[in-house]
């Protein structure tokens, strides 16, 4: 073994274990070799409709590549892969798997003897078989034709350009150093919006960039698109949520006015069905955000890939015709800004729910304070009358020990007089009489303060 490979050998321990991914993660996906005149049909399918699951929407798109692939006899990617490019013959097919959606890009060598109408009819997806087309599992968000074609700066096609869009809203400008582009970003009768491509001098690779750049923004500009409807069909229920929280913030206003206003006091019972209500607008809310947070973030992501991948295009103005970025400005701007205005009213709308469902919860404890402290002065006041008892049946607790006591002492005295001893039994009884009372009375209000004495005494422990 060499010195130079051990070396290698070992540096390569070294390497963090995603060195290698992370190095080839940014030559995934590589612009296609273009080379005018050539003819694309690319289209994206769009396959998870919720929240995507990245390996079922991975696996699902292998799936789809590979019956391609077995029906050519070429080799299928490894189901990892998230990019594969192939020449099958007759056409090339460059294949990318996103988050949400996969693209399939069909490349083959124009005729230049045919016109652009001609061209259009002659499109590279007439190669792939159409059972495959009939079998594709998901939706297609994006279906497109482009044609790049060589042109001189005189602008010969022009004409020929605006009669295959018949002048509605035809959009073009010219991009880089040698290439003007052309759309109008209109679906056409058979399903495929179009682009035009003139090659005026661009480099090499150039025009595989360019038509790469044309690509990604009508990929990003659909699914970024596709966060409207969740914003339009989510108003008019945040209308019925404002309603709702704006009877439910009057009903709380009428609570809290002053009776000499003639105002409608809630009771508990009441306050208890109004933060119900409150709550339940609350989980309505949460469920729409939920539903919608996922939709209108990826929509404002994919604005962002739209924006950047048109000023990458570096577009100057054609006299008369508007570009892409004016374009994009006037027509998906207003939609992106719905989106955001939503989520923006879902936000402030949870908010206010907030605040009026801390505002009833706090007269509700309010009024459950209210309630304890009158439950505790009906105890203090309960607990007044049993010491007043209780004082009453020390007194008679009293005079019955003192009486039995009395009795003790009257038997004694008969028993010493019986011995011989010159003791009268009765004087002994009522000279005993104050002297038992005093006794008894005392000893009682002894043992009296050491019971009350002892909780107190432990109350002041637990509390230091």
């Amino acid at each position: 073994m060499s010195l130079a490979y051990r070396a290698t050998a070992d540096f390569a321990k070294l390497n963090h274990p995603m060195r290698v991914p992370l190095s080839a993660e940014i030559h995934s996906r590589p612009f296609l070799q273009l080379q005018a005149p050539e003819s694309l049909t690319h289209f994206a399918l769009y396959v998870q409709q919720d929240q995507p699951s990245q390996k079922y929407h991975r696996g699902t798109q292998h799936q789809i590549l590979q019956q391609l692939c077995t029906h050519y006899g070429v080799a299928v990617p490894h189901p990892q892969a998230r990019y594969f490019f192939h020449d099958f013959g007759r056409f090339r097919l460059k294949w990318e798997c996103h988050t949400e959606f996969a693209t399939y890009t069909f490349v083959e060598c124009g005729d230049p003897a045919l016109d652009l109408r001609q061209s259009f009819d002659r499109m590279p997806l007439q190669h792939v078989p159409q059972e495959w087309l009939a079998s594709l599992y998901g939706k297609i968000i994006v279906a497109s034709h482009v044609l790049l074609r060589k042109g001189d700066a005189a602008g010969a096609d022009e004409a020929a350009i605006s009669e295959l869009f018949q002048g509605k809203s035809l959009v073009g400008s010219s991009v880089g150093s040698g290439a003007e582009v052309w759309t109008d970003f209109l679906i056409q009768p058979d399903g495929f919006s179009r682009f035009i491509v003139r090659d005026l001098g661009l480099r090499e690779f150039q025009a595989g960039r360019l038509v790469g750049r044309l690509l990604e923004i009508e990929n990003y500009r659909m699914m970024a698109l596709l966060g409207l409807p969740h914003a339009e069909a989510s108003q008019p229920q945040l209308n019925g949520i404002e309603n709702e929280l704006a009877d439910l913030t009057a009903t709380l206003v009428q609570a809290d006015m002053p009776p000499s206003q003639e105002a409608r006091v809630t009771d508990a019972r009441e306050e208890q069905n109004l933060l119900h209500r409150i709550t339940s607008l609350a989980a309505r809310l949460e469920k729409l955000s939920v539903n919608n947070s996922y939709r209108f973030a990826a929509s404002q992501a994919y604005f962002s890939l739209v924006q950047a991948r048109i000023h990458e295009l570096r577009e100057v103005r054609m006299a008369g015709v508007p570009t892409l970025a004016e374009f994009m400005g006037r027509r998906l701007a207003p939609a992106i800004h719905t989106c955001t205005s939503v989520s923006q009213r879902q936000e402030a709308l949870a908010k206010r729910i907030a605040r009026s469902n801390d505002l009833l919860r706090t007269r509700v404890g309010i009024e459950q304070e209210r309630q304890n402290r009158k439950i505790l002065q009906s105890l203090d006041a309960r607990a007044a009358q049993q010491l007043r008892l209780q004082q009453a049946v020390e007194g008679l607790s009293a005079v019955a020990i003192s009486y039995y006591t009395l009795g003790l002492i009257g038997y004694a005295g008969k028993a010493m007089k019986a011995g011989g001893l010159p003791i009268n039994p009765d004087i002994l009884q009522g000279v005993a009489v104050p002297v038992v009372i005093l006794t008894v009375w005392m000893g009682l209000r002894r043992v009296h303060k050491q019971l009350t004495a002892r909780p107190q005494a432990a109350a002041q422990r637990h509390a230091a």
